[in-house]
């Protein structure tokens, strides 16, 4: 696949070119590659390629995108931020600006089968959900084919016939003179919408539309390893298309509830585990629970709190993928506040054969245990 060019190189400005004059380019150079007027091969392709570039240079929030972070910057990633230009109609943007439908040739592209809007929405897993997977049903509230008329517009038993006004061809065009010559006004007809076609009596399901908005439930695989903003794309769930084109994209975005225990960090999960002053002073065997289920950690003789132990392949899965994170223990020795008599006496007899002995690295650990001790 080809690289993209630089917008502001496409249309023949600097970056730091004002918005008059982005405009001024885009106007001659839209001109100059309109495919009705202009006959080369490459033609219709520059002339996406201009208003392409126009649409995002001519929007400060999408230009600034641009400018910060280039193509990516507006393209996204699953859902397109600023929309699909692999599907945008670039005449549009050219009626727009121009106020006029092309030069005598357009209605072809204005009748073309055109791809339905997409759907968004947001899908809540717990965490155990996310890191095993699971089937979860949605509802979706979109347009479908009218069950009454399934999908023609007309009362059951009536029909259609050709637009009066526009005579089928769904536009209506007036011709104006300009300075490029005869340019031809099209619009959508007012009447048929621009199918070409009216109903002789209109659906009383629809009142003619053709749709009707329904809920539907669908049950959607949510695959193991999903995190807070994943985007799930679904093909053809979104609304319908005009012109018998494709229905939209249904997009899922991913949250995910916290954890009573675990936390996630990218693909690992940490665990932050208390042990006693005996079991990190004379070592111990733990059993740790872990997305699994439990499994046995040694803890080895003088264990320092903030020590990480790592279970390898504990953590969340790749998305697709037959690889895995790690699980991380966080070691926090936890020292007791209130003593019975007898552990503060061991306590005592402790503290008066290890004090000789303390390093400098062990000093905070027999500061605390002081404390606790009223010493």
């Amino acid at each position: 696949m080809a690289e993209k060019r630089d917008y502001y190189e496409i249309l023949g400005v600097s970056k730091t070119a004002s918005s008059d004059e982005i405009k001024s380019a885009f106007r001659n150079l839209a001109r100059q590659y309109h495919p009705d007027v202009n006959s080369d091969a490459d033609a219709e392709e520059k002339f996406k390629e201009i208003n392409e570039a126009f649409a995002v240079l001519n929007d400060p929030e999408k230009r600034a995108a641009y400018d910060r972070y280039g193509h990516a910057g507006v393209s996204g990633n699953g859902t397109p931020p600023w929309g699909d230009f692999n599907n945008f109609d670039p005449f549009e943007i050219f009626e727009q600006f121009f106020g006029f439908g092309g030069m005598g040739g357009s209605s072809r592209r204005r009748n073309s089968p055109r791809k339905g809007q997409d759907i968004g929405l947001t899908l809540t897993l717990n965490f155990d959900e996310a890191f095993s997977g699971a089937d979860k049903e949605i509802s979706i509230t979109r347009e479908e084919y009218c069950q009454v008329c399934k999908g023609t517009g007309s009362e059951p038993g009536t029909s259609t016939k050709t637009c009066s006004t526009c005579g089928g061809h769904g536009e209506v065009r007036q011709v104006r003179n300009t300075l490029l010559g005869s340019m031809v006004q099209v619009t959508t007809c007012p009447t048929c919408g621009g199918s070409g076609k009216v109903v002789e009596q209109a659906c009383h399901a629809c009142r003619g539309h053709g749709y009707e908005t329904r809920t539907i439930k669908k049950t959607v695989p949510i695959p193991a390893g999903v995190d807070n903003g994943t985007q799930i794309r679904l093909t053809g769930e979104g609304q319908p298309g005009s012109n018998g084109g494709p229905r939209g994209n249904l997009y899922i975005k991913i949250n995910v509830r916290p954890h009573q225990y675990f936390r996630r960090k990218e693909f690992d999960i940490l665990l932050d585990l208390n042990i006693n002053v005996s079991q990190a002073a004379l070592g111990a065997d733990i059993m740790v629970p872990t997305m699994q289920g439990e499994t046995k950690l040694s803890i080895p003789a003088g264990t320092q709190s903030g020590k990480i132990f790592r279970l390898r392949g504990k953590g969340f899965p790749h998305v697709h993928s037959n690889s895995a994170g790690d699980q991380l223990v966080v070691i926090d020795v936890d020292i007791p506040k209130r003593l019975t008599k007898e552990q503060r006496e061991l306590f005592e007899k402790l503290a008066d054969t290890l004090d000789s002995e303390v390093h400098p690295q062990e000093k905070s650990f027999m500061d605390k245990l002081k404390e606790v001790l009223g010493g």
